[in-house]
């Protein structure tokens, strides 16, 4: 079976320091998978906050998860700070991508890496809508011609 394999930016747009808690370790004692997702969510949430934005309002319209992949790197565990670093790359019509890396902050360690396709939805309409243009400035400016 081939292997997903996630190539990181040469810099990150942003980045955010997420301390591990009990509810994010299962049985092996370690970062559970599905949590994993939960602290890059966070990180979304975070990445979106820097910017004034939220998941309901970028510009006036929203944002959806369409898809994930990630690589497990190593194993993190609780009390553990992770910094998670994103960046927005990869623009359509109608999103991008937000690929994220996810390391033990002290030691440096990459725990995981990933990315997290997003649409710009017009809840309203209840339909996709194009990349806002003033998100596309920040990051990709060849985006808004």
């Amino acid at each position: 079976m081939a292997r997903i394999q996630i190539n990181l930016p040469d810099a990150f747009d942003f980045s955010t320091d997420i301390t591990l808690y009990l509810s994010h370790i299962n049985y092996g004692n370690h970062l559970d998978n599905a949590m994993l997702l939960t602290v890059v969510s966070e990180a979304r949430l975070r990445f979106l906050k820097s910017m004034g934005y939220t998941e309901l309002d970028v510009e006036g319209v929203g944002i959806i998860v369409c898809d994930a992949a990630l690589q497990y790197r190593s194993e993190a565990h609780h009390g553990e700070v992770m910094r998670v670093s994103m960046a927005a790359c990869d623009f359509n019509k109608y999103g991008c991508d937000l690929v994220w890396q996810m390391r033990e902050a002290e030691s440096g360690r990459e725990v995981a890496r990933g990315k997290t396709g997003i649409l710009f939805f017009d809840y309203a309409a209840s339909k996709v809508t194009r990349v806002p243009d003033g998100f596309a400035v920040r990051f990709a400016p060849q985006a808004v011609a």
